[in-house]
C-alpha cells in the first residue's frame, strides 16, 4: 500500500451520511485488510455493493499440478515456447510455479476481460514483459505499457482492457500473503525514505471519473484457487468518491534507481517489493561496482534458505549463456549456482550492465507445473 488518495463526493466524516443532489443516500464499502487493523479504502457507491446473486460460470481459474519429480536440478523454463494462450486476462493465464505463499503464471490475453474479477486470494502483482493496456477498476482507470508492474490488492473488483492488435505478455505473481514496499524503504510513518531506491512519485495511481456503466453485470469471485460467479443488476462500478491507501497502482521498472557499491552488492539492494515468505527485486541498467579490482559478475551462491527465480527481460545477461528475453530461471535451495563458465573472469574491469530481470527470492520451495 503506498499513500492516502482522496477522490470525488465524500463526507466531511466517514461512516455519515452522503447524499446525491436528489437526496438519494449514497453506500459506504469499507476495503479492509489484516481485519481492521491493516490499511484501508472507503469507497460510496450510487447502489448497495453487497447484493448480488450467484449464477454459473464459464471461466476457469488456473489449476496447478506439479510436474513428475526427476532430481534435484537447476532448471531452464522458456516462457515464449509455451502455446499461444487465447482469450481476456481472466482465462489466459498458464500456471508455472507455486508454493502457499506465491502463485506464478504467464499470462498473454487477446481480448478484454468480460466480467469484472475479484481476487480474495491474495494481491496480484503483474510484470509486462510485452504489451499495453488499461486496468479499469472501482478506483477508476491507469494505464499500463511495456516495462511496468502493475499491482491489484486483494478483494479489488477490476478488469483488463488490453490494447488491440497488440501481442500481450505478462509474468504474473499472485502474493497469497499480501504484497508491500520493503519496510527499510519506509519511515516509522510509511512513508518512503529519502535514500529509498523509488519516490511517491514513481507511482501512477488511478484516474476516477465517477460511475462508470458498461453494460457488465457479471462478477468473477477467485476464492480458493476457484473462480465464482456472481450477478448484479447495476453495474458495480458506481462509484462517486472514494479515499484510503488500498487501490491498484502501476510502478515502472525503469524508475527503480538501482546501488552501486565498490564491491558487488547482494540482491537485497535491489528489493523491490515483499510478500510474506518471498521478496521480488528489480535489476536495471546501472553502474556497476568500482574497486579495481571489482569481480562485477555475480558471484556462485549457496542459498541455503531461499529458492530464486529469474526472469529475464532483456539486455545482455553477462553471467548465463543461453538464457534470453522471456527465459525464467529456478535456482533451488541444496545445490549452489552461479555464472557459467568464462562468465566470472570476462565481468572484470566491466563498467555498465544493460541487463533488465526481475528475481523472486522465495523461502519456501517451489514447485512447478507440468506445463513449465
Amino acid at each position: 500500500m503506498l499513500d492516502r488518495v482522496a477522490h470525488g463526493e465524500l463526507p466531511a466524516k466517514h461512516h455519515t451520511v452522503l447524499r446525491s443532489a436528489e437526496g438519494e443516500l449514497r453506500h459506504e464499502e469499507c476495503l479492509t485488510r489484516e481485519g481492521f487493523d491493516g490499511p484501508y479504502s472507503l469507497l460510496y457507491h450510487a447502489h448497495r455493493p453487497h447484493t448480488h446473486a450467484p449464477v454459473a460460470t464459464k471461466h476457469r481459474a488456473p489449476t496447478f499440478v506439479e510436474a513428475p519429480a526427476d532430481g534435484l536440478k537447476k532448471r531452464h523454463f522458456r516462457l515464449p515456447s509455451l502455446p499461444a494462450a487465447a482469450g481476456p486476462a481472466l482465462d489466459a493465464r498458464v500456471p508455472l510455479l507455486w508454493n502457499d505463499d506465491v502463485a506464478i503464471t504467464f499470462v498473454r490475453p487477446t481480448e478484454p476481460d468480460p466480467a469484472y474479477l475479484t481476487n480474495a486470494d491474495g494481491d496480484d502483482l503483474y510484470f509486462i514483459w510485452q504489451g499495453a493496456g488499461l486496468l479499469r477498476s472501482s478506483f477508476g482507470d491507469v494505464r499500463f505499457e511495456a516495462n511496468d508492474y502493475v499491482c491489484v490488492p486483494k478483494g479489488v473488483l477490476h478488469r483488463f482492457i488490453p490494447d488491440a492488435g497488440v501481442e500481450q505478455a505478462w509474468f504474473h505473481v499472485e502474493c497469497r500473503g499480501g504484497l508491500h514496499l520493503p519496510r527499510q524503504w519506509r519511515t516509522a510513518t510509511g512513508q518512503l525514505r529519502m535514500d529509498a531506491p523509488f519516490c511517491h512519485r514513481d507511482f501512477r495511481r488511478p484516474e476516477f471519473r465517477g460511475p462508470v456503466d458498461e453494460g457488465i453485470r457479471t462478477i468473477v469471485a477467485k476464492r480458493a484457487s476457484t473462480y465464482h460467479g456472481f450477478e448484479v443488476e447495476t453495474s458495480p462500478l458506481d462509484v462517486v468518491g472514494w479515499d484510503g491507501s488500498v487501490y491498484p497502482w502501476v510502478f515502472p521498472i525503469v524508475n527503480f534507481q538501482p546501488r552501486a557499491g565498490l564491491v558487488h552488492l547482494p540482491p537485497d539492494w535491489h528489493g523491490t517489493f515483499a510478500t510474506r515468505g518471498a521478496l521480488i527485486c528489480s535489476f536495471v541498467p546501472r553502474v556497476v561496482d568500482f574497486h579495481p579490482e571489482a569481480i562485477p559478475c555475480p558471484y556462485p551462491h549457496s542459498s541455503v534458505d531461499c529458492d530464486e527465480i529469474l526472469f529475464y527481460v532483456s539486455g545482455n545477461f553477462t553471467s548465463r549463456r543461453g538464457v534470453g528475453p522471456g527465459s525464467v530461471s529456478l535456482h533451488p535451495t541444496g545445490i549452489p549456482h552461479g555464472p557459467h563458465p568464462g562468465a566470472y573472469e570476462a565481468g572484470i574491469g566491466t563498467a555498465r550492465t544493460d541487463d533488465l530481470a526481475v528475481m523472486l527470492d522465495s523461502h519456501r520451495p517451489l514447485r512447478w507445473t507440468r506445463e513449465a
